[in-house]
Protein backbone atom coordinates (compact mmCIF):
# COMPACT_ATOMS: atom_id res chain seq x y z
CA UNK A 1 0.00 0.00 0.00
CA UNK A 2 1.34 3.41 -0.95
CA UNK A 3 1.58 6.42 1.34
CA UNK A 4 -1.23 8.84 0.37
CA UNK A 5 1.39 11.57 0.15
CA UNK A 6 3.28 9.53 -2.44
CA UNK A 7 0.20 8.44 -4.40
CA UNK A 8 0.40 11.26 -7.02
CA UNK A 9 4.06 10.43 -7.71
CA UNK A 10 3.35 6.69 -7.91
CA UNK A 11 0.42 7.34 -10.22
CA UNK A 12 2.63 9.48 -12.47
CA UNK A 13 5.11 6.62 -12.73
CA UNK A 14 2.35 4.10 -13.46
CA UNK A 15 0.32 5.89 -16.13
CA UNK A 16 1.37 6.97 -19.59
CA UNK A 17 0.37 10.38 -20.86
CA UNK A 18 -2.34 8.81 -23.06
CA UNK A 19 -3.74 6.81 -20.15
CA UNK A 20 -3.87 9.81 -17.81
CA UNK A 21 -5.58 11.90 -20.49
CA UNK A 22 -8.03 9.12 -21.30
CA UNK A 23 -9.11 8.62 -17.69
CA UNK A 24 -9.48 12.38 -17.14
CA UNK A 25 -11.52 12.82 -20.33
CA UNK A 26 -13.89 10.00 -19.40
CA UNK A 27 -14.40 11.25 -15.85
CA UNK A 28 -15.24 14.72 -17.17
CA UNK A 29 -17.73 13.10 -19.56
CA UNK A 30 -19.52 11.65 -16.54
CA UNK A 31 -18.26 8.07 -16.75
CA UNK A 32 -17.77 6.02 -13.60
CA UNK A 33 -14.26 5.35 -12.39
CA UNK A 34 -14.56 1.72 -13.53
CA UNK A 35 -15.45 2.82 -17.07
CA UNK A 36 -12.82 5.58 -17.11
CA UNK A 37 -10.11 3.11 -16.13
CA UNK A 38 -10.69 1.23 -19.38
CA UNK A 39 -8.32 3.83 -20.86
CA UNK A 40 -5.55 2.15 -18.83
CA UNK A 41 -3.79 -1.07 -19.84
CA UNK A 42 -5.60 -4.02 -18.17
CA UNK A 43 -2.64 -5.08 -16.05
CA UNK A 44 -2.43 -1.63 -14.43
CA UNK A 45 -6.10 -0.85 -13.75
CA UNK A 46 -6.30 -2.25 -10.22
CA UNK A 47 -3.20 -0.36 -9.12
CA UNK A 48 -4.42 2.85 -10.80
CA UNK A 49 -7.75 2.58 -8.96
CA UNK A 50 -5.94 2.05 -5.67
CA UNK A 51 -3.73 5.09 -6.16
CA UNK A 52 -6.60 7.33 -7.28
CA UNK A 53 -8.69 6.37 -4.29
CA UNK A 54 -5.77 7.19 -2.00
CA UNK A 55 -6.01 10.77 -3.23
CA UNK A 56 -9.52 11.14 -1.76
CA UNK A 57 -10.65 7.99 0.03
CA UNK A 58 -13.83 9.45 1.52
CA UNK A 59 -15.35 11.15 -1.51
CA UNK A 60 -17.55 9.98 -4.36
CA UNK A 61 -16.68 13.02 -6.50
CA UNK A 62 -14.35 11.50 -9.10
CA UNK A 63 -13.84 14.90 -10.77
CA UNK A 64 -11.30 15.72 -8.07
CA UNK A 65 -8.96 13.17 -9.63
CA UNK A 66 -8.84 15.19 -12.84
CA UNK A 67 -6.28 17.87 -11.78
CA UNK A 68 -3.74 15.18 -10.83
CA UNK A 69 -4.38 13.29 -14.06
CA UNK A 70 -3.99 16.50 -16.09
CA UNK A 71 -0.73 17.24 -14.28
CA UNK A 72 0.56 13.78 -15.24
CA UNK A 73 -0.58 14.34 -18.82
CA UNK A 74 1.30 17.63 -19.03
CA UNK A 75 4.43 16.46 -17.27
CA UNK A 76 5.08 13.52 -19.55
CA UNK A 77 6.34 15.54 -22.48
CA UNK A 78 9.68 15.05 -24.20
CA UNK A 79 11.42 17.05 -26.90
CA UNK A 80 11.06 15.66 -30.41
CA UNK A 81 13.93 13.70 -31.96
CA UNK A 82 13.92 12.55 -35.58
CA UNK A 83 15.97 9.69 -37.05
CA UNK A 84 15.88 8.47 -40.68
CA UNK A 85 15.27 4.74 -41.17
CA UNK A 86 16.21 3.14 -44.50
CA UNK A 87 16.00 -0.11 -46.41
CA UNK A 88 18.42 -0.40 -49.33
CA UNK A 89 19.82 -3.43 -51.17
CA UNK A 90 23.28 -4.27 -49.87
CA UNK A 91 22.65 -2.09 -46.82
CA UNK A 92 23.96 0.92 -48.76
CA UNK A 93 22.14 3.51 -46.65
CA UNK A 94 24.60 5.91 -45.02
CA UNK A 95 22.39 7.54 -42.37
CA UNK A 96 20.25 6.17 -39.56
CA UNK A 97 19.34 2.59 -38.63
CA UNK A 98 17.98 0.02 -41.09
CA UNK A 99 14.37 -1.11 -41.28
CA UNK A 100 15.58 -4.62 -40.43
CA UNK A 101 16.48 -3.33 -36.95
CA UNK A 102 12.89 -2.31 -36.16
CA UNK A 103 12.12 -5.67 -34.53
CA UNK A 104 14.51 -4.69 -31.76
CA UNK A 105 12.27 -1.72 -30.94
CA UNK A 106 9.44 -4.18 -30.34
CA UNK A 107 11.70 -6.40 -28.26
CA UNK A 108 12.53 -3.43 -26.03
CA UNK A 109 8.89 -2.41 -25.42
CA UNK A 110 7.93 -2.09 -21.76
CA UNK A 111 4.30 -1.02 -22.00
CA UNK A 112 2.78 -1.12 -25.45
CA UNK A 113 3.19 -1.74 -29.16
CA UNK A 114 0.72 -0.41 -31.71
CA UNK A 115 1.24 -1.05 -35.39
CA UNK A 116 -0.62 -0.61 -38.64
CA UNK A 117 0.21 -2.13 -42.00
CA UNK A 118 -1.24 -2.97 -45.40
CA UNK A 119 0.62 -6.22 -45.96
CA UNK A 120 1.81 -8.62 -43.25
CA UNK A 121 3.99 -11.60 -44.18
CA UNK A 122 5.44 -14.43 -42.12
CA UNK A 123 8.89 -13.56 -43.49
CA UNK A 124 8.86 -10.28 -41.56
CA UNK A 125 11.03 -10.10 -38.45
CA UNK A 126 8.02 -8.50 -36.79
CA UNK A 127 6.06 -11.76 -37.16
CA UNK A 128 8.14 -13.22 -34.33
CA UNK A 129 8.87 -10.00 -32.42
CA UNK A 130 5.20 -9.04 -32.09
CA UNK A 131 4.27 -12.54 -30.91
CA UNK A 132 6.99 -12.42 -28.25
CA UNK A 133 5.79 -8.99 -27.12
CA UNK A 134 2.17 -10.17 -26.96
CA UNK A 135 3.18 -13.04 -24.68
CA UNK A 136 4.51 -10.56 -22.11
CA UNK A 137 1.63 -9.67 -19.78
CA UNK A 138 2.90 -6.14 -19.17
CA UNK A 139 2.91 -5.22 -22.89
CA UNK A 140 -0.33 -4.26 -24.66
CA UNK A 141 -0.11 -5.12 -28.38
CA UNK A 142 -2.56 -3.77 -30.99
CA UNK A 143 -2.34 -4.46 -34.73
CA UNK A 144 -4.38 -2.93 -37.57
CA UNK A 145 -4.59 -4.77 -40.90
CA UNK A 146 -6.15 -4.40 -44.33
CA UNK A 147 -8.74 -7.16 -44.67
CA UNK A 148 -8.60 -7.58 -48.43
CA UNK A 149 -4.80 -7.54 -48.55
CA UNK A 150 -4.65 -10.24 -45.87
CA UNK A 151 -7.69 -12.39 -46.64
CA UNK A 152 -7.95 -12.06 -50.41
CA UNK A 153 -4.49 -12.87 -51.79
CA UNK A 154 -4.26 -16.65 -51.28
CA UNK A 155 -0.47 -16.60 -50.76
CA UNK A 156 0.82 -19.02 -48.14
CA UNK A 157 3.44 -16.54 -46.93
CA UNK A 158 0.80 -13.89 -46.21
CA UNK A 159 -1.40 -14.90 -43.25
CA UNK A 160 -5.10 -14.11 -43.07
CA UNK A 161 -6.40 -11.73 -40.44
CA UNK A 162 -7.64 -14.70 -38.40
CA UNK A 163 -4.23 -16.37 -38.62
CA UNK A 164 -2.58 -13.14 -37.47
CA UNK A 165 -4.97 -12.93 -34.52
CA UNK A 166 -4.26 -16.54 -33.58
CA UNK A 167 -0.51 -16.11 -33.91
CA UNK A 168 -0.44 -12.92 -31.85
CA UNK A 169 -2.97 -13.92 -29.16
CA UNK A 170 -3.74 -12.35 -26.72
CA UNK A 171 -2.96 -9.18 -28.72
CA UNK A 172 -5.83 -7.12 -30.14
CA UNK A 173 -5.89 -7.50 -33.93
CA UNK A 174 -8.20 -5.19 -35.87
CA UNK A 175 -9.09 -5.52 -39.56
CA UNK A 176 -10.82 -3.10 -41.89
CA UNK A 177 -14.57 -3.42 -42.45
CA UNK A 178 -17.05 -1.92 -44.91
CA UNK A 179 -17.81 1.77 -44.52
CA UNK A 180 -20.47 3.33 -46.77
CA UNK A 181 -20.79 -0.10 -48.46
CA UNK A 182 -17.11 -0.26 -49.45
CA UNK A 183 -14.25 -1.96 -47.66
CA UNK A 184 -11.86 0.53 -46.09
CA UNK A 185 -8.26 0.18 -47.28
CA UNK A 186 -5.74 0.37 -44.45
CA UNK A 187 -2.62 1.86 -46.00
CA UNK A 188 -1.29 3.54 -42.85
CA UNK A 189 2.11 2.04 -42.04
CA UNK A 190 3.52 2.86 -38.64
CA UNK A 191 4.83 1.33 -35.44
CA UNK A 192 4.37 2.97 -32.02
CA UNK A 193 6.30 1.75 -28.97
CA UNK A 194 5.59 2.72 -25.35
CA UNK A 195 3.46 5.71 -26.44
CA UNK A 196 6.50 7.82 -27.33
CA UNK A 197 8.46 6.23 -30.21
CA UNK A 198 6.70 6.45 -33.58
CA UNK A 199 8.09 4.93 -36.78
CA UNK A 200 6.29 6.14 -39.90
CA UNK A 201 7.52 4.16 -42.89
CA UNK A 202 6.83 3.21 -46.48
CA UNK A 203 7.72 -0.40 -45.63
CA UNK A 204 5.16 -3.16 -45.25
CA UNK A 205 5.78 -5.97 -42.76
CA UNK A 206 7.77 -8.31 -45.02
CA UNK A 207 11.32 -9.55 -45.48
CA UNK A 208 11.75 -7.70 -48.77
CA UNK A 209 10.56 -4.40 -47.27
CA UNK A 210 12.91 -4.84 -44.33
CA UNK A 211 15.96 -6.01 -46.29
CA UNK A 212 15.83 -5.72 -50.07
CA UNK A 213 13.65 -2.83 -51.27
CA UNK A 214 14.33 0.88 -51.19
CA UNK A 215 12.14 2.06 -48.30
CA UNK A 216 12.25 5.18 -46.16
CA UNK A 217 10.84 6.01 -42.77
CA UNK A 218 11.26 8.43 -39.90
CA UNK A 219 11.61 7.38 -36.26
CA UNK A 220 10.10 10.11 -34.10
CA UNK A 221 10.57 10.37 -30.35
CA UNK A 222 7.58 12.48 -29.39
CA UNK A 223 4.91 11.27 -26.93
CA UNK A 224 2.38 13.92 -27.95
CA UNK A 225 2.45 12.93 -31.61
CA UNK A 226 2.65 9.20 -30.92
CA UNK A 227 -0.33 9.22 -28.59
CA UNK A 228 -2.32 11.37 -31.02
CA UNK A 229 -1.73 8.84 -33.81
CA UNK A 230 -2.67 5.91 -31.57
CA UNK A 231 -5.80 7.66 -30.35
CA UNK A 232 -7.00 8.27 -33.92
CA UNK A 233 -7.10 4.53 -34.59
CA UNK A 234 -8.52 3.69 -31.17
CA UNK A 235 -11.41 6.04 -31.94
CA UNK A 236 -11.93 4.38 -35.34
CA UNK A 237 -12.32 0.91 -33.82
CA UNK A 238 -15.82 -0.37 -34.40
CA UNK A 239 -16.43 2.15 -37.18
CA UNK A 240 -13.63 1.45 -39.67
CA UNK A 241 -12.22 -1.69 -38.03
CA UNK A 242 -13.60 -4.87 -36.52
CA UNK A 243 -11.73 -7.19 -34.21
CA UNK A 244 -10.32 -10.37 -35.73
CA UNK A 245 -10.67 -13.32 -33.39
Amino acid sequence: MSDPQQAPRDLGRLLTRAEAAGVADRLLDGDTLTTALKAVAPGKRARARQLLQLLAPNSQDTHQYVPVLRAIEGAQTLSTRLTPVWTMPGHLAQSGPLTSSVARLVDSARQSVTCSTFNFQRTSALWTALRNAAQRSEVDVRVYLDTKAADGNGHHWSPTTTEVATHLAPASVWRTKPFDATYVRNHAKFLAVDHHLLLVTSANFSWSAENNNVEFGVLIDDPNLTETVERELWEAEGTLYEQAR
